[in-house]
This record gives C-alpha cells, structure tokens and sequence, in this order.
C-alpha cells in the first residue's frame, strides 16, 4: 500500500445528541480530547489528515490539520461530511473515521486498502463479529475520491442512510477481529467508563504481535512496536518564513495565488497566434512591440502580427506560441519561421501550470528545507504554522565516564556517546537538555530520570540497559512508567529499553539505548530517530539505496547487521561498497572513516563480492 495516494477524514461534523449536544470530538479524554487520539492513530496510515467539523473550527484547526465543513444546507450527517471531504481530496482515496471512536485500528488503512484492491471495488467498509453477530462500521471506510457525484446525487435526492447509496457502486466488506477498535463513544457515562484506558500500554501493542519475544526480538518488530506506541506533539507556532528552516510544517500551506500569475514565454522569441502558422509555406509576421519580463506589451496583436518576447514576460492577447528567437530570421520589422518549426502552444506557460491558487504548496509534517523557503517566498508568504520544537533530555551513565576536560583516572574513559547524541539530535533540530553523566546510583539515575521527564518530551540515555548492567537501573525506569526492555536480533547494539515514564503528572518517552559507542550510533538511527521524527508530526523514514558488494562479507541469517562502509564508483562506474574493517561497537574510529552503513537484513547470509546490498547513506545523517 501506497499512504501517499490516501488521504484521511476524521468525521465531527455531528451534533452529539446523546452526549447533551456537546462537540464530542473535543471532550476531554486521555490528557487531551477524543479527535486528538483519533489524529494521532489516523495520521500514521495516510499522507494527509483533515478534520470535517461544523463548529469550533479554529479549535479544530489548531491540531494542525485542514478543517472542511459540511457543504450540504441542512442536516445530513456523516454523509454530508464525507461528500466534503470527496470535494476536496487531492488523493486517489479518501479514508474516513469517526471523531468518537480513539482506539481506531493502526492497520485501518492497509487493510481497507488490501479488501478494495483485492475485489476491485469502489468502497471498502470494516465489519466485525461479536457473538456470532456481524456488525458493519459504514464510517469507518475506505472510498475511491472519484465517487463524489455519485454521493452528491444521492444527497440531492434526499438520501441521509450512511449506506443508502451503497447499491449504486461496488462495495466490500472486510472482516477485523477487535470489535473494541470500533467501539465509538455516545455518552457522558461511556467516557467516563472508559477513560482508565486513555493511555495505550506496550503489552497492547506488542500484543498484536504473533510471536513476540522480548530476549529475541527482530528489529522490523521493535521498529512497528516503536512507531505504533509514540504519539506526536500537538502544540505548534507561527514563524517568519526565515525561522521556518528544519522546522515541520504543522499545516498544509494554500498558495493563494497562480504560479505562474498569467501565461508567459518559456523563453526568449516571438509569441505570436498559433492560427497564423502554415504547414507548408513560411510565415512572414510584423513585429509590433517586445513584451519584458515584469512589462507586458500593451496591445493586442492581430492576424499577421508578432511580439518580441522575453522569458517570464507575459503572454499578449490572443497570442498563444512562442518560437525560440533562434529558429528565425528578421528582414526589418518582419520575423519569418519556417513551416513545421513549432506547433501551436509550444514554449508558452499556463497561468497556474506549477501551483493553482487554492491547492496545496506544501503539505502538513513536511520538514522545511531551503528549496521550500523559496518556494513559499514566491507565494508572498510571510509566516508559517509549524510544530513547536521537540524536547529532549540525554545523559549517559557510569562510574568509568568523564567528561572533557576532566583527569582521566586508572580505568576510565571520556564520554564521547554525549557528543554523538547530542549531533543527532541537533541534526533533527531538537531543544536540547544535556544533563552530563549520571553515576551508578539508584538515586542519582531516578533523580536524573525525574528531572529529565518533567523538562522534555522525549529522554535517550546510554549505558545501563546491557545484561550486565545493574538490575537497580531497569527496577527504576520501570517503576517510573511502562518501560519494556529488549534484546534486539541485530549487530552492534542488542540491548535496548524503550517506553514512556511519568514523574509530577509530565511523561516522556524513553529510549534506553546501549554503552558502546557505534551500537548507541547505530539504535538512535533505527530506533529513535524515526520516532522522534514522528513526535515532531513529520514521516522521514531512513532512505537505503543499492549498492555492489565489493567483497565478501560473512553473515548468519537470523539477525540484522550494520556494518560500516564506504561508498565509491567503482571500475565500471557503478556504486560500490567496501567494509572499512574491523566492526567492533567500541570502534568509533571506523565510524568517523565511513561514508555509510551497509543494512544486512534479517534474512540475509553471508554476501558475495558482486552481490547487491542495502546501504544507509551517512550524509545528512551524521
């Protein structure tokens, strides 16, 4: 399944009769409200989220998202905001949930998707069994965008049952087991009822998992585990367009203009009208005027007539062909082209052939970059809505560690994972809290895990999650929250902790990464990063690229590994791929000498020279 071509429609457009006639998707639930958990399991599985309500639209639209109203006049319920969102789709399917319904499914999409392509259909529908009944959950669905008239038809019919229009197109159903997934919310006494089960627990992630084993877990395993259970930071801000650079966009951005503004000349010539043109004689035009760029020729030429043109400059009247000045001669004020030179509409640029006023410049959890700024300069936009920055705390832990510029006793190192960390995250563009290192004391460490949590969002430590480390340093972080500890299938960085913990009604996400310099590398890269990307409200997942093996490199199947390498053309002018040597965890040297990171998959066993490998590109990374 391709996310990009879905986009997602959360439905709280209702009036919430039963709940006393209250906004329901804004009702407090789990430490914020019921359309922010649906945002935050709806988000993941589309390339775009949109918020159909019908009042309280700034509220709404402070999540980030577009808002749409419902288009129809009078009451049609959730028909009448899925005929909204259809309007305005820009994507090849439209999936559609309900703003009281927070424990939503995080396969929704790819499921739906996987029923709809399967009997090629135009909607797909969940369905569930519970005590031999089946149960259908019409809004909760998967349509094609196309089908809007169809919709409106039956609207302007007078139709208002979710599934009334049904006969008119072709429908599947899918079958989902967890009929709690559904399960919407009416009443004051339903939230009440359910609001224990306001925060997901890891055993309910890692539940769905059909063979979860946490001393022999695969990475694309805890990678899902990771994705599923952080959720992204809500809050965002208004920036001049200069500040926006690294930042994550945290709403769509409308050009409100054309780009181009009118029809103007790809290039330096003569715009002239198509229909004087012949297939088989020269054309003689007189040339009337010049048209500059940011100076339109004042006048409209008639049959016969030409304007000299400049690229950018602005289409004249009537003038629909520009022919590239080289591809004529000029006797005096008459420009003679040869028959077949150009057909009519050639070189010319359409007012909004780039960008339409009204559509999309750029899309919300984009990471601005600075082609973007220009972009966004070219629209005259001067401030932009984006996430606010990520928090996040790091420390390291151990007796043996000191910092620069202390002696280095008998046995003891300088701490250089602090540095690395502290790289990556700036490279994410982070707030950062250094908090230095932290001793092997069980007091030490849960003060430092307090502190840490009740200042930031997200808290990464190393050292101290390793088999042999001290048992008080796992008793802790899991006394503080839902802290799970992993040994991962994978080569450098086995030890892993991951979870959230709470301290003074604040929590934060945890990433207990492991001691050894290349293995703490290596996890924040594909564990950390894409989660606290994903905190920040954007989807930058790790880009591997092929490359040739240059030589053999041994390998059991059953684990993944990271070996570090350098990348070059080789003999034949095709990428290549070296190992730089040694691949101990502790040496970073060989860390600093590569350019990237060879991926060994699971399933992988040892490589041939010549073979085709995944490799994670170092730059922009490190």
């Amino acid at each position: 399944m391709n996310k990009e071509s879905i986009s997602g429609l959360i439905l709280a457009g209702g009036r919430g009769t039963r709940m006393g006639h209250v906004d329901k998707g804004l009702q407090p639930f789990g430490g914020t409200t019921m359309a922010a958990h649906v945002l935050a399991r709806l988000e993941p599985q589309v390339a775009t989220v949109a918020i159909n309500a019908n009042r309280n639209l700034d509220t709404y639209a402070a999540y980030g998202v577009a808002v749409w109203p419902d288009d129809t006049p009078d009451y049609a319920g959730p028909l009448a905001g899925l005929q909204a969102g259809l309007r305005r789709c820009a994507t090849t399917y439209l999936l559609t949930a309900p703003c009281d319904s927070p424990f939503l499914p995080a396969d929704l999409a790819e499921r739906l998707h996987e029923g709809l392509r399967a009997a090629g259909a135009d909607l797909a529908v969940a369905v569930t069994e519970e005590n031999g009944r089946r149960q259908v959950h019409p809004v909760f669905c998967l349509l094609k965008a196309g089908l809007e008239p169809v919709l409106s038809a039956y609207l302007d019919r007078g139709g208002r049952r979710m599934d009334g229009w049904y006969p008119q197109i072709k429908v599947t159903e899918v079958l989902f087991d967890d009929a709690d997934a559904f399960r919407n919310i009416n009443t004051l006494d339903e939230l009440r009822e359910l609001e224990p089960l306001k925060v997901p627990r890891l055993a309910d992630v890692v539940s769905c998992l059909s063979a979860y084993d946490p001393d022999a877990l695969p990475v694309r395993d805890a990678q899902r585990i990771i994705r599923e259970f952080v959720t992204p930071v809500r809050a965002t801000e208004m920036v001049a367009l200069r500040a926006a650079l690294g930042r994550v966009l945290a709403a769509d951005i409308i050009s409100p203009i054309n780009v181009p503004a009118h029809d103007n000349s790809a290039m330096d010539g003569y715009a002239l009208r198509g229909s004087d043109l012949s297939a088989d004689a020269p054309a003689r035009l007189r040339v009337i005027g010049t048209a500059y760029a940011g100076r339109a020729f004042d006048g409209s030429p008639q049959a016969g007539e030409c304007v000299r043109i400049m690229t950018g400059g602005v289409m004249p009247a009537g003038c629909d062909s520009v022919v590239p000045q080289e591809f004529v001669s000029v006797e005096g004020d008459t420009m003679v082209i040869a028959p077949g030179t150009i057909r009519t509409g050639d070189n010319r640029r359409l007012a909004g052939e780039d960008l339409k006023a009204g559509s999309a410049a750029l899309r919300a959890g984009k990471i601005v970059r600075p082609a973007d700024l220009g972009l966004l300069a070219s629209l005259g936009v001067a401030e932009v809505p984006v996430r606010r920055r990520l928090r996040v705390a790091f420390f390291s832990t151990g007796d043996e560690l000191r910092s620069i510029g202390q002696p280095l006793d008998e046995g003891c190192v300088y701490d250089s994972n602090r540095y690395t960390i502290y790289g990556m995250l700036q490279r994410l563009g982070c707030d950062l809290i250094d908090m230095g290192v932290v001793r092997d004391d069980p007091q030490a460490l849960e003060q430092a895990l307090r502190d840490a949590c009740e200042n930031a969002d997200a808290i990464i430590t190393s050292g101290g999650v390793s088999v042999g480390a001290a048992d008080y340093t796992k008793q802790i972080m899991a006394r503080l929250g839902d802290v799970t500890f992993w040994k991962i299938g994978m080569r450098p960085g086995r030890p892993l902790a991951f979870g959230r913990i709470a301290s003074n009604g604040r929590s934060a996400f945890l990433f207990g990464l492991p001691g050894n310099p290349v293995a703490v590398m290596v996890s924040f890269y594909f564990f950390a990063r894409e989660a606290l990307l994903r905190m920040m409200g954007a989807e930058a997942p790790l880009e591997l690229v092929r490359a040739r093996s240059a030589a053999m490199i041994r390998k059991k199947p059953g684990r993944t590994e990271y070996q570090r390498g350098i990348l070059a053309r080789g003999a034949d002018g095709q990428p290549a791929v070296a190992i730089t040597g040694a691949q101990g965890s502790g040496i970073l040297r060989s860390m600093s000498e590569a350019n990237c990171m060879v991926v060994l998959h699971d399933e992988q066993g040892t490589v041939q020279a010549g073979d085709m490998v995944d490799v994670l590109l170092f730059e922009g990374l490190i």
